[in-house]
């Protein structure tokens, strides 16, 4: 007859199996959230927190929208535009279009597109440069549209892939002139662009709503989404995210890219963002020791100041742009 083994030698084996199926289960989660913050193609969930803009002023934002559409159409009316294709430094085959309404210009922008988006969204705000005698370049970041990727860039992958949009440029005009101008996840490309070597061509940034870092707004996210605590889920998502996709959420840093940036720069957030916290917009720009400005337009939500103060966005940015580019 066997003897009943002891309570003492049972603890330990629990605590083990405990221990094991939580590992699996953080192990889980954290490659769970690589796959729902960064995969390609993985539904249409809504990130954002709901607006808290006034019906009126959605009202007047959309309104405005439609008058930068009409603007845009009469622009792409009188536009070349033409299927780009680049290569990554890791291989990717990178797309977008360029918009040639003045060829004889050597004013260029390239228009940098948010999370989960595509160039053609950018259309209707690129047109408010093209109808300033500037050529547009609007790329898909890796991940996103046309272009190669399993995983979305966050703006970390993405900073070199503009050095390489610049090049392109360069190569068809030696003597361009080029503004780097981001919203979003874009606007964060062009920070951490900032804080890398640029092309003597690039001579000015304009960050849009950008995030402090991925990290940042990982953090907020897993709180307003899930409810959860960073500790231990996104420190364990950040390491597998390395694995799977080349860089971890700690890396993409805007705020420490900025602090290298040598071209002016101009900030630009809306007071009422709440997606991309305003107070976000300080924190790069106290760390930015190159020429700078900062707008941050009342009452505008997330990712739509040029929509909710035209004059007052589209003034601003060419003001700037004229200090160090011409106009």
């Amino acid at each position: 007859m066997q003897k009943k083994r002891s309570k003492k030698k049972l603890i330990p084996g629990i605590v083990v199996a405990v221990l094991l199926v939580l590992a699996i289960a953080l192990a889980w989660g954290g490659n769970y959230l690589v796959s729902f913050a960064i995969g390609r193609d993985t539904g249409t969930v809504n990130v954002a927190p709901e607006s808290t803009l006034s019906e009126e002023t959605t009202q007047s934002i959309m309104e405005n929208w439609q008058d930068q559409a009409d603007d845009s159409e009469t622009w792409l009316s009188q536009s070349a535009v033409e299927k780009v294709q680049i290569v990554s430094s890791d291989g990717l085959k990178l797309s977008g279009e360029a918009v040639i309404a003045t060829p004889s210009s050597h004013r260029w922008v390239i228009a940098v597109h948010g999370y989960r988006s595509r160039h053609g969204h950018m259309f209707v705000f690129a047109s408010q440069y093209g109808l300033r005698g500037y050529n547009v370049l609007l790329p898909d970041l890796r991940g996103c549209g046309e272009s190669e990727g399993d995983y979305i860039g966050m703006g970390w992958p993405d900073r070199l892939d503009l050095l390489k949009w610049a090049d392109w440029i360069i190569e068809r005009d030696s003597q361009a002139q080029i503004v780097l101008h981001g919203i979003s996840m874009g606007a964060a490309a062009v920070m951490m662009a900032a804080g890398e070597e640029l092309p003597e061509q690039v001579k000015v940034i304009v960050e849009d709503c950008g995030y402090t870092s991925v990290w940042d707004i990982f953090e907020d996210e897993l709180a307003y989404l899930f409810h959860l605590p960073s500790f231990p889920v996104l420190h364990i998502a950040s390491q597998i995210a390395f694995w799977r996709s080349g860089y971890n959420f700690t890396q993409a840093d805007s705020v420490k890219q900025i602090a290298r940036a040598k071209v002016p720069v101009l900030f630009i957030h809306g007071s009422e963002d709440n997606f991309v916290h305003t107070d976000m917009v300080y924190r790069v720009y106290e760390a930015c020791p190159a020429e700078k400005q900062l707008l941050v337009v009342e009452g505008a939500g997330h990712g739509n100041s040029y929509n909710h103060s035209p004059e007052l966005y589209f003034d601003t940015v060419f003001r700037f742009i004229g200090k160090y580019a011409g106009e």
